[in-house]
């Protein structure tokens, strides 16, 4: 993974081999749990139990989410970036919520397993910390997608062997919002620029949103439905109507850094990298609440 990211800083690969690469690199890892542990079995939540019992066996099926699991990883750290401490602060609190639920669950049912995880996360975190002080503005240090990919992976690694994968997305809320709410110009629906990155004013000191312009007829249907329904929940900036020929609209580019911009209006670069980090903050207690909490509502057996 970390010789994907370096080939990404230099190549500039495109979005389908950022897909397909990882899901090559996540081969041996599925190779070791199917060696090692192999259980496909999940528990199945309570308002299912008439349907298909207390637990189902996803056979194959279970190796293919795993697998879409350590490319979510990978890519979600990616495509949350662009300001200086974004990367390693997000990565620092992830690895930092991940330790901590491995040291409540040793006490648990898989001690064994969430002592394997805080092998692999503990000097992770370690490291991170160091690079994130070096990488606060003024960074020093330019992370790029090599520690994207290395971060996510670490990520994905403790996830299927210590057997929390869903644990794991639960600390991963920010990375699911701005995935979906990306997901317009991911998968080409709407126009999407080399870089989404906020755009800096020379003349303030200060980054505002970033833009996507294109022409109002190239856009589909699902595009048009997308931008209607952030549209409807305050979630886009829009003109419409501009250029010569007033056939084009320009919206912001839709990652969570552009939307949060949106509305806080212009802002230094590192007092956006800190109410960013304390969004991650707020979200990991999320998980942990829901996870302690509210999990037991809908399953007889929380693991």
């Amino acid at each position: 993974m970390i010789l994907l990211g370096f080939s990404d800083d230099v190549l500039n690969l495109r979005w389908r081999h950022k897909l397909i690469l990882p899901t090559v690199a996540s081969l041996p890892l599925l190779m070791v749990y199917l060696v090692n542990f192999g259980s496909t079995t999940i528990i199945v939540p309570k308002i299912l139990h008439a349907y298909v019992g207390t637990d189902l066996n996803l056979g194959f099926l279970y190796y293919i989410y795993m697998g879409m699991l350590a490319v979510f990883c990978t890519n979600a750290i990616n495509i949350y970036a662009g300001i200086n401490g974004i990367e390693a602060g997000q990565s620092l609190i992830i690895g930092l919520s991940v330790m901590m639920f491995n040291i409540i669950e040793l006490n648990g049912a898989s001690p064994d397993a969430h002592r394997f995880s805080l092998y692999f996360i503990m000097p992770f975190c370690a490291v991170t910390a160091g690079l994130l002080y070096h990488n606060w503005y003024p960074s020093q240090v330019f992370v790029g997608d090599t520690f994207c990919y290395f971060a996510g992976m670490t990520f994905a690694v403790v996830a299927i062997l210590g057997h929390f994968s869903k644990t794991m997305l639960l600390f991963f809320i920010p990375q699911i919002f701005n995935f979906l709410y990306s997901c317009p110009q991911l998968f080409g629906l709407v126009h999407c620029p080399r870089h989404r990155l906020p755009k800096f004013n020379p003349k303030t000191g200060k980054l505002g949103m970033s833009y996507a312009q294109f022409k109002t007829k190239d856009l589909n249907f699902l595009g048009r439905l997308s931008l209607n329904i952030f549209r409807l929940f305050g979630m886009l900036h829009v003109e419409q109507h501009i250029g010569e020929d007033k056939a084009y609209m320009q919206i912001n580019n839709l990652t969570i850094i552009n939307l949060l911009l949106k509305f806080i209006g212009p802002t230094r670069e590192p007092v956006l990298t800190t109410y960013l980090l304390i969004l991650q903050v707020f979200c990991s207690g999320l998980a942990f609440l829901i996870r302690y909490k509210i999990a037991g509502i809908f399953y007889d057996i929380v693991v």
